[in-house]
């Protein structure tokens, strides 16, 4: 490797090297819970099916981010643990693989940056397969210079697009990044050689900067945001105003004529689907979801199927949500958002709120894990309650 470009040796040296605390062991258990409930309900989800000819590791990275009900990694804006999970799990590994995955994703896709994201990038996918593999490599006991080696051998597999969002091709391409990382380590582990530097220089023609990778704090610097709503990030927070101010005003649908929402442009970056006629372009579409919140007050699994959104109270609150974005925004919690609800009687309610519930600076409450935990798991005899790696993996050969 040259000395010039450090970035896989000195990723590969701290992933080797990671000694996880307490703090560290806490997150990855809950990484797991909530990875594995996820993926579980969507066994039968139609992508999850039509993943079935992939190796198990992708496969259940399919199963994991198909219901975007995955969490996030809000520094890097990348879905850690639906690639880092199954890659570690497929190879046999612990949380301490899953924290040393986990951590260089962060990292990996804090230097992409934000710049990367709103170019279109699906940042889970492009930083996510160099992780995959750094992963796997540490749970097959490889020394740093293979860890290196692995992630440059998984640069070809480090693409994604965000126009995939809304369609099956996002969780398929997630998938693809796990298999690529697998493929990697596997490699690099039966002596396949590759220049380490490959990685620095793909960082920087997909626009990242070196100069941002910071080996410091946690395994994973600023934790990991939990969806309580099955649907991209970008949604929880409207979701989650909207739904606070229509209990609060017990307010009407079908008295509701006009909904405004003013939010930094940055955060509705990955919400391209304006006037949705599928469960998964509604997963990524503001319109959509405030209509989904006023009418179902709780969007859940049934809020974001094909005839959810075709309903026809659903599409004409659509045509009612007026989105005012602010120039600028660095992420997808920016600023505030600010929703207002216009009644028939010509009242108006108004909410801003800047975190959603389940976000770092607002964790979810142990009553929300649970409920979210029971709801995916809901008619199938299992007991994720004393759940361990080698016992997650065994549950989703099982099922999914």
């Amino acid at each position: 490797m040259s000395s010039a470009d450090p970035v896989a040796g000195l990723l590969a040296q701290w992933a080797h090297d990671l000694l996880p605390t307490e703090e560290d062991s806490e997150l990855a258990q809950r990484s797991l819970l909530d990875t594995v409930a996820v993926a579980l309900a969507a066994r039968d989800h139609p992508v999850t099916r039509l993943a079935v000819s992939l190796p198990e590791g992708p496969r259940w990275a399919v199963a994991a981010h198909v219901l975007d009900f995955d969490d996030l990694h809000m520094r890097s804006t990348t879905h850690i643990s639906a690639v880092c999970g199954p890659a570690v799990l497929a190879a046999g590994g612990d949380a301490r693989a899953y924290l040393a995955a986990a951590g260089v994703m962060a990292r990996l896709g804090t230097a992409l940056g934000w710049p990367h994201y709103s170019a279109g990038w699906h940042a889970t996918c492009t930083a996510g397969a160099p992780a995959a593999a750094a992963g796997v490599a540490v749970a097959l006991g490889l020394p740093p210079s293979q860890i290196a080696t692995a992630m440059a051998l998984a640069v070809p597999g480090a693409g994604g697009v965000q126009r995939a969002f809304g369609t099956d091709g996002k969780a398929l391409q997630v998938g693809f990044a796990v298999e690529a990382g697998i493929r990697a380590a596997t490699l690099a582990a039966a002596g396949a050689r590759a220049d380490p530097a490959a990685l620095g220089q793909w960082l920087r023609l997909v626009g990242g900067d070196p100069g941002r990778l910071d080996l410091s704090g946690p395994a994973v610097p600023g934790g990991l945001a939990v969806k309580l709503y099955p649907c991209c990030y970008a949604l929880q927070r409207p979701i989650s105003a909207l739904g606070e101010l229509s209990q609060a005003g017990r307010l009407d649908p079908a008295g509701v004529r006009r909904v405004v929402l003013r939010t930094p442009e940055a955060t509705v970056t990955p919400l391209i689907h304006h006037h949705p006629v599928t469960g998964l372009q509604g997963k990524f579409s503001l319109e959509y979801a405030a209509a989904a919140a006023l009418l179902d007050g709780y969007p859940g699994f049934a809020s974001f199927t094909d005839d959810a959104v075709l309903r026809p109270a659903a599409q004409q609150l659509i045509e009612a949500v007026e989105v005012k974005t602010e120039p600028g925004g660095s992420w997808l919690l920016d600023g505030e958002l600010t929703a207002e609800i216009h009644t028939a009687h010509g009242g108006v309610a108004q909410i801003s709120q800047r975190f959603p519930p389940g976000s770092p600076a607002r964790p979810a409450s142990a009553g929300q894990l649970a409920g979210k935990v029971a709801g995916c798991v809901a008619g199938l005899a299992v007991d994720l309650s004393a759940l361990t790696w080698a016992g997650a993996a065994d549950l989703l050969r099982e099922h999914v």
